[in-house]
């Protein structure tokens, strides 16, 4: 079976929370790792919340990369979802990782829309 998609479920902790509660920061932490994986990013959008907390997200050509912050927990919620076999989702962790300051993590990947169809049948992107 073929999976249109690969989906990176991500907890980081012990983050530092200066980082991941400054907007322009976590923007381009998020921004940084989508080019580095090789997605091709449409729009993206982030908000901080008062006292604290950042919410944002990527819309990629591949799909999506979301992030929520809990700087008074040194915490972040990723999920990184791409579809298709050209984007390198462990490097855009690794720059989430080393961006936020983060001493622990957990990722668990999960493969999305399983389909019970030969290979070249499945198409991630509209052909020329």
């Amino acid at each position: 079976m073929k999976e249109l998609g690969k989906h990176l479920i991500v907890e980081l902790y012990d983050c530092e929370a200066s980082l991941i509660n400054d907007l322009k920061h976590v923007e381009k932490i998020m921004m940084d790792a989508a080019i580095a994986a090789k997605a091709t990013i449409i729009e993206h959008k982030f908000h901080k919340f008062a006292p604290h907390g950042i919410s944002g997200v990527l819309i990629i050509a591949e799909s999506h990369f979301t992030i929520h912050t809990w700087p008074e927990f040194g915490y972040c919620a990723v999920d990184i979802f791409t579809c298709g076999d050209l984007t390198e989702n462990p490097i855009a962790l690794e720059i989430m990782k080393k961006g936020f300051g983060c001493k622990f993590y957990s990722a668990i990947e999960m493969k999305r829309g399983l389909l019970n169809l030969p290979a070249e049948q499945i198409k991630h992107k509209p052909s020329a």
